[in-house]
């Protein structure tokens, strides 16, 4: 796998290091929930999930920008399949809910500008970011894909990315394998997303 798939296999760690809105210690009240395995699109192989891990994935990289995620107030759990196909999901409880708001307007206008920024950053590469819209899911999730084609190596990989909210609670999801657009499971990743976010509280 190359560089830079490897970087966005780990996009949503580094999307929500673009904020340092959540740092405030998290209530000792329930933690949000994450989704199972057998709640990512569906896949020609099994899906599996790890535990939830507090803070950030250890090989956490960048998503178009620097980040400083910090590991308090945020879990993690990753997700893979036999097929190169592989996820993750990173939940984090704000300070307050005017600061989960802002978090979530960082996370978007960073997918949402991905590709160009991708483009800048690695001559020949062709990557687009698009938006697929709004779900009516809790406070509202929000849709993105990110294709990108390697002519050089020849390589092509498809993510999809949503970020929802629940009151101080963000989550972001991230679905990803090789292939292009027409091989993304558009449809099935709504609904994770809307399940990912009903499961937080």
């Amino acid at each position: 796998m190359n560089k830079l798939r490897t970087a966005l296999a780990t996009a949503a760690a580094a999307a929500l290091g673009l904020a340092a809105l959540a740092t405030a210690p998290a209530q000792a009240a329930a933690q949000p929930a994450f989704l199972a395995a057998s709640q990512m699109p569906p896949s020609s192989t099994p899906w599996t999930a790890t535990q939830v891990f507090t803070g950030i994935p250890e090989n956490g990289g960048a998503l178009c920008a620097p980040y400083k995620i910090p590991a308090q107030n945020t879990r993690y759990r990753e997700f893979s399949t036999e097929l190169d196909t592989n996820g993750v999901q990173i939940t984090t409880v704000a300070r307050t809910e005017a600061d989960a708001v802002k978090l979530v307007d960082t996370l978007r206008k960073s997918i949402a500008g991905c590709g160009p920024l991708l483009e800048q950053q690695n001559p020949g590469l062709r990557a687009v970011s698009a938006s697929h819209g709004k779900l009516a899911v809790e406070e509202g999730a929000w849709v993105y894909s990110l294709d990108t084609a390697d002519p050089q190596i020849g390589s092509t990989d498809i993510h999809l990315f949503s970020v929802g909210r629940d009151g101080r609670t963000v989550t972001l999801v991230r679905w990803g394998q090789m292939g292009d657009f027409k091989d993304a499971p558009l449809t099935a990743f709504r609904t994770t997303t809307k399940t990912a976010v009903n499961k937080l509280h």
